[in-house]
């Protein structure tokens, strides 16, 4: 049985399987082993922090020749970010958490793919009208940053789906093995973005303490919130909250945001545990698929698990 699909012809993959551009962890060295492996690694530029493109980037551009693309996050970032990262040429870029419409004729013009991750149909609907080349229907499920009123994964992806066809859509939120990949393509996805699972893997720029709460946690330990995001200051707009896994600070100010907000005590609180080591100095970002994260592999090991797993998934329920 073959992987191949729209997804991995638009960009001569061998899967279809493409990295979640994680803001800041997703760097160089795990971008470019996706990319080697036979998928789509993309860089978490985040907000397109100068210094951390030219650190990262040349790791990528130095380590494959395969495709590779770039990931940002749309409300933090301005025209001169964008150009920056396209001066590099990648084969994509990836555009999350916003309006894309000021990016958009601009990545075009580079010649690179133009994708979109969209959280409700509204924003599916948007993409499409922009011209996107590949759409990502993100669920609940995942883990970091999403919609706050968003849709689970295992019905929003048909939806979107069909309602942007024949763009290729990517399911993304809570998959974490290759069974996961092999309910995506039954669902009419092209492939999937995986995030949470690829944290987890030796080249990850998390620290080894993060690597090992995702390996040890449970799906009930994650939850949404924006706790985390007004202690630390952070300018995510209020339209979306994070799944992350559990921390005593937001046990302490679950659903008391505004009041949170306000103290500035208790931010400072926040801060001084960071500076202290008693608080990791990201949070725990963390999807539903965690359960099925047991171990720290390579990246490129990974993605030939999970092909071999959607594989033999789809194999066997052909079987039935």
């Amino acid at each position: 049985m073959t992987l191949s699909t729209v997804f991995t012809e638009l960009f001569g993959l061998r899967y279809p399987i493409a990295l979640a551009p994680m803001g800041g962890s997703a760097g160089g060295a795990l971008a470019s082993a996706v990319s080697r492996a036979g998928g789509l690694g993309l860089l978490g530029a985040g907000n397109g922090d100068r210094d951390w493109l030219a650190r990262e980037v040349p790791i990528m551009a130095e380590s494959t020749e395969k495709p590779w693309g770039i990931g940002f996050l749309t409300w933090a970032i301005d025209v001169d970010a964008v150009e920056r990262a396209l001066a590099h040429n990648p084969r994509a870029v990836m555009l999350s958490f916003g309006d894309p419409s000021p990016f958009a004729e601009r990545v075009r013009r580079a010649g690179a793919r133009l994708i979109i991750q969209v959280t409700s149909l509204e924003e599916a609907r948007r993409a499409v009208d922009l011209g996107a080349d590949v759409i990502v229907a993100q669920g609940t499920e995942s883990g970091g940053h999403g919609a706050r009123h968003g849709r689970s994964t295992l019905p929003f992806v048909p939806v979107v789906v069909d309602l942007a066809a024949p763009v290729p859509v990517l399911a993304a939120g809570g998959i974490a093995d290759g069974r996961g990949v092999a309910a995506a393509l039954a669902l009419g996805a092209a492939g999937a973005l995986i995030g949470t699972r690829f944290q987890a893997t030796a080249e990850a720029l998390v620290a080894p303490s993060t690597a090992r709460a995702i390996v040890e946690g449970r799906a009930e330990d994650t939850e949404r919130s924006s706790v985390l995001d007004v202690a630390r200051g952070s300018r995510w707009p209020s339209t979306y909250t994070a799944r992350t896994l559990g921390h005593p600070f937001l046990e302490r100010w679950r659903g008391r945001e505004a009041e949170l907000a306000a103290d500035r005590q208790a931010r400072q609180a926040y801060q001084d545990g960071v500076a202290q080591g008693e608080i990791p100095p990201q949070p725990l970002w963390a999807g539903e698929g965690i359960d099925l994260v047991n171990d720290l592999p390579s990246a490129a090991d990974l993605v030939g698990t999970l092909a071999a797993q959607a594989e033999d998934a789809l194999n066997r329920a052909g079987r039935r």
